[in-house]
């Protein structure tokens, strides 16, 4: 009698109620970096409050159908691993540019469309450049993800960027509670709870900040019940040389951050990341990308802190994220309960983002064990990486004096560090060269 082929992990659909709770994990870890594109734009833009907050829940609302086409797939659309979807950060500086010098958002959203149709078209392209991607590379560009992203977690920790009392002893107090919470419960607590170490430290974290006087929920009165995204809200899009010209390179290079988030859910997952699947991931991102444009918001990347969610709680299903994903339409569609979720305080998230992305960074190490750094340049090729990805990151305005486009791949550490790593690679494993010199034997004692 024929046996059924065993489930992989990733294609397992767990209990309605482990569904709701890992879903809601993975919301409240990208949430803060999700809602920021549309704040810092539309904030650059002088936009008034209630567009501002129509921004955010149209993000929200793209945010989810994103996430949705990626997990769950349709035809060749979409990876079908347990990636997150939200607006891209290597847009914003082009889009404020856009939008400041007399474009606005017409023009914006033009060019978002024509990048995320060149997204679409050029994921068959991307998807035969695999195999310049061998452990190496994977494991350094996850190793940089990781890295960079753990600044996010110190400014949020020590408060958020601009807050009156940033970097206050109350702020890292209530992160360092968190990330104890966090740790204490993945060592302590049952299987389960382990699973949810993450969103039980953020719950232990609110409970804790509510007394205490951390969180405002003013906005939850001040919001809507029901929010629905049009399309086209703030006009038929204008279509500039210029404008488009700006947007295609960012579309390069959150095609260069997805492949690497790709790949590292791949490693974490156990499905590894073929030609085919990560031209469908990449031709998801197009898709996001152009319903962005549509419907009011920006480019789409795959989520890098959720990556390290992933390998944290190892819970592997793509039906997680998608569960996530349904839960982000909901908040698009429902700006209270959107409001409700950023009340959530700044170094609570801290406390959280603290253990996850440097998991991240520890997967892209794990990956690096496996190569071998004897006798070849190896070592050169991540060491020189790992500093070209970190220097944007120390010292952010270390390309100010380039040319806006320059910018814009170079100040994403992600992109500068992953196209770093591909050229060394080539350079000392792939172009001819001479042969490794053999030391000289030891002459014999007389």
């Amino acid at each position: 009698m024929a046996t059924t082929a065993e489930t992989h992990p990733v294609d397992e659909i767990p209990p309605v109620r482990q569904l709701a709770a890992f879903g809601l994990q993975h919301v409240l870890a990208m949430y803060a970096g999700a809602v920021a594109v549309p704040l810092i734009v539309g904030g650059a833009l002088r936009l008034s409050p209630a567009d501002l907050a129509y921004l955010i829940t149209a993000d929200l609302l793209v945010c989810g159908v994103a996430t949705l086409i990626q997990c769950v797939g349709f035809w060749r659309f979409g990876v079908r691993l347990p990636i997150m979807q939200g607006c891209t950060f290597a847009a914003v500086s082009p889009m404020v540019l856009i939008g400041t010098t007399g474009g606005g958002l017409p023009a914006i959203y033009g060019s978002v469309i024509v990048a995320g149709l060149a997204i679409v078209l050029l994921a068959p392209v991307f998807g035969r450049l695999l195999r310049f991607f061998p452990p190496l590379v994977t494991g350094t560009v996850i190793l940089i993800i990781g890295v960079s992203l753990l600044p996010v977690a110190g400014n949020w920790a020590a408060g958020g960027v601009g807050a009156k009392d940033f970097g206050a002893p109350r702020n890292l107090a209530l992160a360092a509670f968190v990330l104890a919470v966090v740790l204490g419960v993945q060592r302590f607590a049952p299987a389960f709870l382990a699973r949810v170490a993450v969103l039980t430290g953020i719950v232990a974290g609110l409970a804790v900040a509510v007394p205490f006087g951390f969180t405002d929920f003013g906005g939850v009165a001040d919001a809507d019940w029901v929010g629905i995204s049009t399309p086209f809200h703030f006009g038929a899009p204008e279509f500039r040389v210029s404008a488009i010209v700006s947007m295609l390179v960012v579309a390069l290079v959150t095609m260069t951050e997805t492949t690497g988030d790709l790949i590292a859910v791949g490693e974490l997952t156990g499905r590894e990341v073929e030609p085919r699947s990560l031209a469908d991931g990449l031709r998801a991102d197009g898709l996001s990308t152009v319903l962005g444009g549509v419907f009011n918001t920006f480019p789409y990347t795959a989520y890098a802190q959720n990556v390290g969610l992933v390998g944290m709680t190892r819970v592997r299903s793509r039906w997680v994220v998608a569960a996530a994903g349904a839960l982000l339409v909901l908040l698009g569609l429902l700006p209270k309960l959107g409001a409700m979720v950023a009340a959530v305080p700044a170094p609570v998230l801290g406390g959280a983002g603290l253990v996850m992305f440097g998991t991240v960074a520890a997967s892209g190490l794990r990956t690096l064990a496996s190569v071998d750094f004897r006798d070849n340049h190896n070592l050169t090729v991540v060491a020189v990486s790992v500093a070209v990805g970190m220097l944007p990151v120390g010292v952010p305005t270390v390309y100010a004096k380039f040319p806006d486009w320059f910018q814009t791949v170079m100040n994403s550490g992600i992109s500068a560090g992953c196209l770093t790593a591909i050229a060394l690679n080539l350079l000392f494993n792939h172009l001819p060269g001479r042969e490794p010199e053999e030391a000289p034997a030891l002459a014999e004692s007389a």
